[in-house]
């Protein structure tokens, strides 16, 4: 069995948080309305490489060409995306902070 960094389960997305997730975005793309194959739960908001945690407030569910575009897409495409996402999220939590978010390793 491979030995996982405390960063590295801190990170990873759970199966109960995407169940979460996924019911909480009404099982769709929360950018472009998108259902069916290729719609996952699975899009951190804090990059994992950033250190954002696999919880509910930090992952969105986006299609294949959402989530490509929110990771490598135009700088406009981007930052549109961004904004969106910011603002999803703001509005479903309560004091949602995203220093919050992000794995801490002395915490």
């Amino acid at each position: 069995m491979a030995y996982k960094s405390k960063r590295s389960k801190a990170t990873d997305i759970s199966y109960k948080t995407k169940e979460i997730v996924w019911e909480r975005d009404n099982y769709c793309c929360i950018y472009c309305g998108k259902t069916g194959y290729g719609v996952l739960p699975s899009c951190h908001w804090i990059s994992r490489a950033n250190g954002g945690l696999g919880i509910e407030q930090n992952i969105v569910t986006l299609c294949q060409g959402c989530h490509y575009k929110f990771d490598f897409g135009t700088a406009e495409q981007r930052s549109e995306l961004r904004h969106f996402i910011r603002g999803y999220l703001n509005a479903k939590y309560e004091n949602w902070k995203e220093e919050a978010l992000i794995y801490k390793k002395y915490d």
